[in-house]
Formats: structure tokens, C-alpha cells, sequence
């Protein structure tokens, strides 16, 4: 018989840096959930994601107090701003784009670059074609500040 499913949670996390503190711990331990079964789980399944890089995932959870995990792509943003080549500032360490989007240029990318992220993202975007999901990242980039060349 299958597992009841009770819900379902959205994090962001830090590839192969889970640890119990927030947010992870106490969006898991109101439900119930076991926090260091998540963070051994969540490790080692975003060990294919360089170590520091956020990773969405969703967790399912079921009554029985079980949980599976759904492991997304990285953000469109954070793979552009990194593909710029764009430093890690503030307290996340994240590279951060242009304060005045479409005035100001905070990096540049090229075509080859988006296709590659377009790529990479594909299963997580709605798009049918490679082009569709192109223009998904080309708007991301825009509203980043990053051009795009060639």
C-alpha cells in the first residue's frame, strides 16, 4: 500500500552543506522530521553540485514521519552570475548582479554560455525547445544586469 503523503516543503540549501541549523532544522523538525536523516540524504545526493552552490529541493513528506527528496537545478541566476564571473559578496557569499538592471552592466556572457545553462536547466523550466528555454535565461540575465554577447 502506498505512504500517505501529508505535504510537501520548498528549501534552498547549500550543495553538500546541510547541517541542522536554520532553515533547514526547524522547517523540519515542526513536522516532525528527522533532521540529520535530511541533512545525510540531501549530502550526498547534491555531491554532483560544486560544494557551496544553493539547491533547491523539495521534500515530501508522509505519515509516517518519511520523506523523499526532489533535487532541482541552481538557480538561472546564480548559474549566469557565476558564468560572468561575477565575485561572491554579502553574507550568503552568493556573486550579486547589477543594482540598476538595464542601466548598468555587471558582466557579460556569451551565447555558447546561456545555450550550456539553458541546457542544464532545461528539466526544471517550461519550455519544449532548447531556443524556448534560451529566452527563459536571456530574460534572467537582463533582469541581472549581465549582457549577452555574441
Amino acid at each position: 500500500m502506498a505512504k500517505k503523503v501529508i505535504g510537501s516543503l520548498k528549501l534552498q540549501v547549500k550543495a553538500q552543506q546541510a547541517n541542522p541549523s536554520p532553515p533547514v532544522g526547524p522547517a523540519l523538525g515542526q513536522r516532525g522530521l528527522n533532521i540529520m536523516a535530511f541533512v545525510k540524504e540531501f549530502n550526498a545526493k547534491s555531491a554532483e553540485f560544486a560544494p557551496g552552490t544553493p539547491v533547491p529541493v523539495v521534500i515530501t513528506y508522509y505519515q509516517d514521519k518519511s520523506f523523499s527528496l526532489d533535487l532541482k537545478t541552481p538557480p538561472a541566476s546564480f548559474l549566469l552570475k557565476t558564468a560572468a564571473g561575477l565575485p561572491p559578496v554579502g553574507k550568503r557569499n552568493r556573486p550579486k548582479g547589477s543594482t540598476k538592471p538595464g542601466r548598468e552592466v555587471a558582466g557579460k556572457v556569451t551565447a555558447a554560455q546561456i545555450r550550456q545553462i539553458a541546457e542544464t536547466k532545461m528539466k526544471d523550466l517550461n519550455a519544449n525547445s532548447i531556443e524556448a528555454a534560451m529566452q527563459i535565461i536571456l530574460g534572467s540575465a537582463k533582469s541581472c544586469g549581465i549582457e549577452v554577447k555574441g
